[in-house]
């Protein structure tokens, strides 16, 4: 017969990562380390599109064509979509009609969730978007070349949700502090 004793003994050591931050534990091991890297690289790529959309600094983004000379961050991408046969085509003719409204929430976009992976703060809102933004590239990129179904906007709209549920603002991050600022709004966190 078992004892009471023993039952508790027996119980895996290992608990969900809720009752973990229930209890305050830190989740730590360098897994979670390279899971903050990574969260940098993915917000470091956003703002680097800002930041070359915005400038014109000559990557993907000619001077001639930078948002400040009046050029479109959406225009061509949008528009290449439409004349490749995209099977969204209406979507994305609609936000070309309301173009610069398109433009300024797309960069507002890039800025935003560039700027809070890269600082670890408000990863979960951030997450949310950026999946959004990786699903509407993927589905204006549609019908992908190179795979019927599946490219990797997929693949990192997946990652930073992942990112957000455990926590990765917290290692290489400003996320800890950033806890304490918005207290028990852990929708901010």
């Amino acid at each position: 017969m078992t004892t009471t004793a023993n039952t508790t003994a027996a119980q895996p050591l290992i608990t969900n990562a809720g009752a973990l931050e229930a209890t305050g534990a830190a989740k730590q091991g360098w897994g979670y380390t390279v899971l903050g890297v990574a969260r940098l690289m993915v917000g470091f790529t956003f703002l680097w599109a800002f930041l070359d959309k915005t400038f014109g600094l000559s990557f993907s983004t000619p001077t001639e064509g930078s948002w400040l000379n009046g050029g479109s961050p959406t225009a061509g991408f949008l528009g290449g979509s439409i004349a490749g046969g995209n099977p969204f085509a209406g979507v994305w003719e609609f936000f070309l009609g309301i173009n610069p409204v398109t433009d300024v929430l797309f960069m507002a976009g890039l800025l935003g969730v560039g700027v809070a992976l890269m600082l670890g703060i408000g990863t979960r809102v951030a997450a949310v978007s950026a999946a959004a933004m990786y699903t509407l590239m993927y589905l204006a990129a549609f019908p992908i070349a190179t795979n019927p179904l599946y490219d990797t906007h997929l693949l990192l709209a997946v990652a930073v949700i992942a990112m957000a549920g455990l926590a990765a603002g917290d290692h290489v991050g400003l996320g800890k502090q950033w806890h304490r600022i918005v207290k028990g709004n852990r929708f901010l966190i």
